[in-house]
């Protein structure tokens, strides 16, 4: 018999719906706003966000991706260390004074 064989009854594989495709390649980041860039500053006593000091603080895992979106106001200067960022945080992060570096 074939593995999956089931007698007359319809295998799992063919009763159970598959839809979409699923791309393997796919980058999955860590998404951080700005509005809550100052919560976890003041909880955590963070100046400089890189991925060190997030994975330290347990806020990421060892080889997650961030990005960092500008949802929210961001008041204090910040020094970003982390994989990718919107133009709208970007212009945000250095009007309030921060710097801005993209690491892989």
């Amino acid at each position: 018999r074939k593995m999956g064989h089931e007698g007359g009854q319809m295998p799992v594989q063919r009763r159970i719906p598959k839809r979409g495709f699923k791309n393997p390649h796919r980058v999955e980041y860590k998404v951080l706003n700005l509005g809550q860039i100052e919560q976890l500053a003041e909880k955590y006593d963070l100046k400089e966000f890189t991925l060190e000091n997030l994975y330290i603080n347990g806020l990421i895992a060892q080889n997650d991706r961030v990005k960092i979106l500008g949802n929210g106001e961001l008041k204090n200067k910040f020094t970003f260390k982390v994989n990718a960022i919107s133009e709208k945080a970007k212009t945000a992060i250095e009007a309030a004074g921060g710097s801005v570096e993209i690491v892989n």
